[in-house]
């Protein structure tokens, strides 16, 4: 029989963690049939001599809960070799929902996630109420690649509990938590992929509120994990103040809550490691904390990400690094090119760097505005983007080198390319101003690939790129003990999640698989420059980042991506629950 496609010569990285092997690909439907030598010719031919064919990447912690309803192309994710994602992360998301909680919802994910909510109003339709509505209603929009989603507690405790849901004070009484959890189980059976909350205060709605699940007591948490456990269905995940946290009491509490979650639930539970600025070796004991939970048969991991996280700042940002300055925010409305202009005149110049001085540091400094100038701590964000960060690139070092004021060369920065250019500043994972952290929990055996956040925090945060940096970061640009070996990044980001989910047909090239992969050529693949666009609904702007490098991205059987471009075919699909292995 002859193929559908055939991918020639590739060298196969198949996602298992074995070694790479040079074979061709068969494809029928939207299956893999054979991998192997000497397959006979299919009905299409891509050589991939000289390139990379790995699966494709499977991204577990997205925010796509909102754009999944109207967008196809699910960007940036889709531009980073990502086929298949996961959303209603943290807590947060936009089913069940009364009707008069609209509202509601959009504030708690403008304020947790920095989506518009002019976006969100002009594009959510509201044609769903409960959870099983909501996955219907993913099920009928077309789209580049694979969706599933969670269940969302903060949802769940609105739906159930109404304005008292929305107040971490108040808890359900019986009757409201044996509700939570029968909509809870509804929406597992309906495909859901399981539960998230949120405990942090971090999260916040737009109006500045705390989530209602910041303070969950423990009867209303195991309450969840018991229908976990007797559904025999879902995940857990899971973020709280615990990486964070400079209290050893508040991280102990933390702790508990984890391990009797997952003992009660008896399913596979995941939570968010980073290393915080404040507490910076915080994050060992949570991997500690996994490892011990592994011990007792317990499926436990920890989220971590590849490369440090931060903040984007910019005059095309949600937030400038002179957006402290007083005389910075009388212009700061100004469209771009006004304000590039009013920047430039040298009165306003001086005012704002006066101001800024001020406001950031020396006996006037607000605490809150302290970010704003640490310099040493702010890189200038390149085309193509370089996350390989070095202190010694720092805006400080280079200014000084320069010998001038750190303030002067940033602000100088940010008039850079008619006022498009951003500045990088690393809240997460940089502690100590190297990646020894990083390389540490992303070598765990706890560890599971995560934490991109695609699809929010619109315009201070791009992280839907990891999967890219991480092969490039990690794979390419370090090697021996500095890097990681090419096939245990590729199943960290391929069969690794998707086994964790329970999507069991997917992340490995074998026959009978999905036929998602990704064809690669390894040296030229980058990420590029973030850039601000104006593509969500009501004209709501948001931070887009291209990848070079992909040559194909294929979903399903059917090329989606041509060396970056889509090609307007639409073949993902919503995915219910667990997925079976092929047989």
């Amino acid at each position: 029989m002859t193929a559908d496609l055939v991918i020639r010569n590739g060298s196969i990285v198949d996602g298992s963690g074995g070694a790479v092997r040079r074979a061709d690909i068969a494809i029928e439907g939207d299956r893999i049939v054979d991998v192997g030598e000497e397959i006979a010719r299919g009905r299409r031919e891509l050589n991939a001599e000289g390139l990379l064919v790995t699966p494709g990447f499977v991204d577990p912690h997205t925010h796509y809960d909102g754009q999944a309803t109207w967008d196809p192309l699910l960007a940036p994710s889709s531009h980073h070799g990502v086929t298949s994602v996961v959303m209603g992360n943290c807590g947060v998301g936009f089913a069940p929902v009364a009707p008069d909680r609209h509202d509601w919802l959009i504030a708690m994910m403008e304020g947790v996630e920095d989506i518009p909510g002019t976006a969100l109003h002009e594009g959510l339709r509201w044609d769903w109420e409960s959870f099983p509505e909501y996955l219907d209603a993913l099920g009928r929009q077309a789209r580049t690649i694979d969706v599933g989603t969670h269940v969302p507690h903060a949802a769940l405790r609105a739906f159930v509990m109404g304005e008292r849901g929305a107040d971490p004070a108040e808890h359900p009484d019986e009757r409201e938590l044996a509700e939570i959890g029968r909509l809870l189980e509804q929406g597992l059976d309906a495909g859901g992929l399981g539960v998230t909350t949120s405990r942090t205060n971090r999260h916040h709605t737009s109006a500045g509120q705390n989530l209602g699940t910041l303070r969950a007591r423990e009867p209303e948490l195991l309450a969840l994990a018991e229908v976990l456990r007797a559904t025999g269905k879902g995940v857990f995940q899971f973020i709280s103040d615990s990486y964070r946290t400079t209290y050893d009491d508040v991280a102990q509490a933390e702790y508990h809550l984890i391990r009797e979650f997952a003992r009660t639930s008896r399913r596979p539970v995941s939570y968010t490691v980073q290393q915080d600025l404040e507490a910076p070796e915080r994050w060992r004991e949570l991997i500690a904390l996994a490892h011990s939970l592994q011990a007792e048969g317990l499926d436990v991991k920890a989220q971590v990400a590849p490369r440090p996280i931060g903040v984007l700042l910019g005059l095309q940002a949600s937030t400038s690094v002179f957006t402290p300055s007083r005389s910075y925010g009388k212009i700061a409305g100004l469209p771009l090119e006004e304000r590039v202009a009013a920047l430039k005149e040298p009165d306003r110049r001086q005012q704002i760097l006066k101001g800024h001085a001020a406001l950031t540091t020396g006996e006037d400094a607000f605490t809150g505005n302290a970010f704003f100038g640490r310099f040493d701590s702010m890189y200038v964000l390149g085309d193509p983007a370089n996350y390989n960060l070095d202190r010694s690139q720092s805006i400080g070092e280079t200014a000084r080198r320069m010998g001038i004021d750190p303030r002067v060369h940033a602000y100088d920065v940010q008039l850079e390319r008619d006022g498009r250019q951003l500045i990088y500043a690393p809240l997460f994972n940089f502690a100590y101003g190297n990646f020894d952290a990083i390389h540490e929990m992303i070598t765990s055996p706890v560890a599971m690939f995560g934490l991109s956040d695609a699809g929010a925090h619109c315009g201070q945060i791009c992280d839907g790129s990891m999967t890219t940096s991480f092969m490039t970061l990690w794979a390419r640009d370090r090697s021996g003990e500095q890097g990681m070996p090419l096939e245990s990044v590729v199943h960290q980001i391929t069969r690794r999640p998707a086994v964790h989910f329970g999507w069991l047909d997917r992340g490995l090239l074998a026959p009978g698989f999905l036929a998602d992969l990704n064809v690669i050529d390894l040296a030229r693949l980058e990420c590029g420059a973030p850039g601000i666009v104006s593509d969500l609904p009501a004209g709501g702007r948001r931070l887009l980042q291209s990848a070079t490098g992909y040559r194909w991205t294929i979903k399903r059987g059917v090329v989606t991506f041509a060396d970056g471009v889509p090609t307007g075919e639409l073949p993902g699909k919503l995915v219910r629950g667990v997925q079976p292995a092929p047989r």
